[in-house]
């Protein structure tokens, strides 16, 4: 009964030693993976702001081109001049409430 109990205890650690071991593998994993994950969204990040940065020259290549009379982009600047004359409308109309 007792060799059978020092068996039992034997299997029993053995397990736990490699129960520990696949916690620790899987700690480093998880160590790993979470400091990829940290590159990948500053990555990701930066990728943003460099499309921010592309669709903004975009519209003022597009502003431009307009301006300088390309007829494919004629509706383009249409509609920003009509957007500024909004906001000079709006502009003058708070002046008039205002009482200035």
């Amino acid at each position: 009964m007792l060799k059978d109990l020092e068996n039992n205890f034997s299997v029993l650690e053995k397990k736990i030693v490699a129960v520990s071991k696949s916690y620790q593998n899987l700690n480093e994993k998880y160590l790993e993976l979470d400091q990829e994950h940290e590159a990948l969204k500053m990555k990701y990040e930066e990728e943003r702001k460099k499309n921010q940065v592309l669709a903004e020259e975009q519209k003022n290549i597009k502003l431009y081109s307009a301006i300088s009379g390309n007829p494919d982009h004629n509706r383009l600047m249409k509609n920003h001049i009509n957007r500024l004359i909004k906001e000079v409308d709006y502009c003058i109309a708070e002046l008039q409430n205002s009482g200035l």
